[in-house]
């Protein structure tokens, strides 16, 4: 009798005379790339460091494609957008100190959204390692340390026969669910050092499943099915999963109305008789959730923007698919089912019976007829005339990533993205900076369809040095930056508050000027000609940047009052 843990994976002739007679020269940092190649990866983003260069003179040798960003925080945010676009582990190489702590603020995004990023750290020599005061350059006590709070896992590796096993782990956990950044870090003489480990000729891909408990999506299923008005929130989880689908045919078989968040943008569609769009941050609509006798929340922890600011508080019974442990009933007691969303709406729509509802679509209209009333009541023409021209200058199936910019604000809730995994923002962890770096991993990711960044002036100016990334790879990305002279939701945010503000005021340069000048096509517009000039400057090939001099407002709250 054969049982499973008996198999063993039997190496190939080309893998054994490979393993037998390596090649000579091989280093440390070759075991790095030739594990990455192993596992499937094709494509690296990063920058290089004195502690790294052993990393960096292996990926000259290697087949690995090699994105050189100008600033590890921009690298980061560009391998969280890659592995959002491809569902791969981006592999992100940093080099010890201040160099891996500059990628922190990306590596909280990836975390907050559940982009998997692996990111590789170079560490001071082995000799210095264990928290005393050797004066290397970069040293710190304990590098791990102040990435354990933030990545999903962190592996560390002392000694070359580790490296393979240690990025494999880490390229697993990244890619398991939730998916989610991991970091790896190999001391400089680690990565220097010529090795006798064989050539890494493979690796296990797969990461494991996270099904849900049968038993939970029968009580579930049995809920939602003898609901009178249930009712879904569609989370990131639902976009990451790639489950958009078995959202859709849930929703129909049980005539549910859903909302999604703004990390599940797509993932139910925008126009469908069902869809209550993303009005998560309007009255009525948290209405509407609350007079729900089922509310089934997949993918979400129902954190600040999704229960509009912590203002929601449901009657019914909620049912909640999450697949962070840490996520389940964080906010509201409920039905609380650990599992993969695509695995879970699964199981729902092989057991769930089907509710016939008339209703379901005109509560639907009147709800969105509401919403729209109250938006058309506080004269905000520009703000959405803007909006409405780049949906309609952005082809269909391309995608977005927007800044954390008043316009953003606005897409969360007013944005068709025209299918799922097609927008994205730093709404998780809320930095700035993110727009334009992510989109040049997207472009990167896919280079056959324009993608679009959007930024304030004060979050274009984290990142203006990648427009050098972008003339570099020429990465078809058009970069709209909305000049208003500030940080402008701060400005609103804090003349609201206080009556005055502080801080806030912008010297900032001439953004068409400063793009020419790294041999970037920039143009300014205006409200009447941004539809015409956005689609001219998408449609062109390579980088571009798009100036809008404008100062927009957000719509009233509805969560102070």
């Amino acid at each position: 009798m054969t049982h499973d843990h008996d198999l063993v994976l039997r190496p190939t002739p080309a893998q054994t005379e490979a393993a037998l007679n390596p090649p000579p020269g091989r280093t440390g940092g070759d075991l790095v790339v030739e594990t990455l190649a192993g596992l499937g990866a094709t494509t690296v983003f990063g920058l290089p460091g004195q502690h790294a260069l052993g990393l960096f003179d292996a990926l000259r040798r290697s087949d690995l494609r090699y994105i050189g960003l100008r600033m590890e925080n921009n690298a980061g945010f560009a391998a969280d957008a890659y592995g959002r676009i491809t569902g791969e582990a981006a592999p992100l190489l940093l080099s010890t100190g201040p160099g891996a702590l500059t990628s922190l603020a990306a590596l909280q995004e990836a975390a907050a959204a559940s982009a998997p990023v692996l990111a590789i750290s170079s560490q001071i020599p082995t000799a210095g390692l264990g928290g005393g005061r050797h004066g290397y350059l970069h040293e710190l006590p304990d590098q791990a340390a102040s990435f354990r709070g933030v990545v999903k896992s962190v592996h560390t590796v002392r000694t070359q026969s580790q490296i393979p096993s240690a990025i494999e782990a880490a390229w697993k956990s990244a890619l398991s669910a939730p998916h989610g950044p991991v970091w790896v870090e190999i001391p400089q003489d680690v990565l220097l050092a010529e090795t006798i480990v064989p050539v890494v000729t493979g690796g296990d891909a797969f990461p494991d499943e996270l099904p849900p408990r049968p038993e939970l999506t029968a009580v579930a299923a049995d809920l939602l099915s003898r609901a009178s008005r249930p009712a879904i929130i569609a989370g990131g989880g639902v976009v990451r999963a790639d489950a958009s689908k078995k959202l859709r045919q849930l929703a129909e078989l049980l005539q549910a109305p859903v909302v999604t968040t703004p990390g599940g943008k797509g993932a139910f569609p925008w126009t469908h008789p069902l869809s209550l769009q993303s009005w998560l941050e309007d009255r009525h609509t948290t209405d509407f959730l609350e007079d729900a006798d089922v509310l089934l929340v997949v993918g979400s922890g129902l954190g600040e923007l999704s229960s509009n600011y912590h203002t929601f508080t449901p009657r019914g019974r909620v049912v909640q698919i999450e697949a962070d442990l840490g996520k389940l009933e964080s906010n509201h007691p409920a039905l609380g089912i650990h599992a993969d969303a695509r695995l879970a709406l699964q199981a729902l729509l092989e057991t769930a019976s089907e509710r016939r509802d008339p209703t379901a679509p005109e509560r639907v209209r009147e709800l969105l007829a509401k919403v729209a009333d109250r938006i058309a009541a506080q004269e905000l023409t520009l703000e959405q005339r803007v909006l409405a021209s780049v949906r309609r200058a952005l082809p269909a199936n391309s995608p977005s990533f927007w800044d954390m910019t008043i316009l953003a604000y606005w897409a969360w809730s007013a944005f068709d993205p025209k299918g799922p995994n097609r927008m994205h923002s730093a709404q998780g962890a809320g930095g700035l900076g993110y727009g334009f770096p992510a989109a040049l991993g997207a472009a990167v990711a896919d280079p056959t369809r324009p993608v679009l960044a959007v930024s304030g002036d004060g979050g274009a100016l984290y990142s203006i040095a990648e427009l050098a990334t972008a003339k570099q790879y020429e990465l078809n990305v058009t970069w709209l930056i909305v000049d208003d002279g500030g940080y402008g939701i701060l400005r609103e945010y804090m003349t609201d508050a206080f009556g005055q503000t502080a801080g806030t005021e912008l010297t900032r340069p001439d953004f068409v000027a400063l793009a020419e000048s790294f041999g970037v096509p920039g143009v300014r517009t205006s409200p009447e000609t941004l539809e015409a000039d956005l689609a001219t400057a998408l449609a062109a090939p390579g980088p571009s940047v798009v100036v809008l001099p404008a100062v927009l407002r957000m719509f009233a709250p509805t969560h102070l009052g």
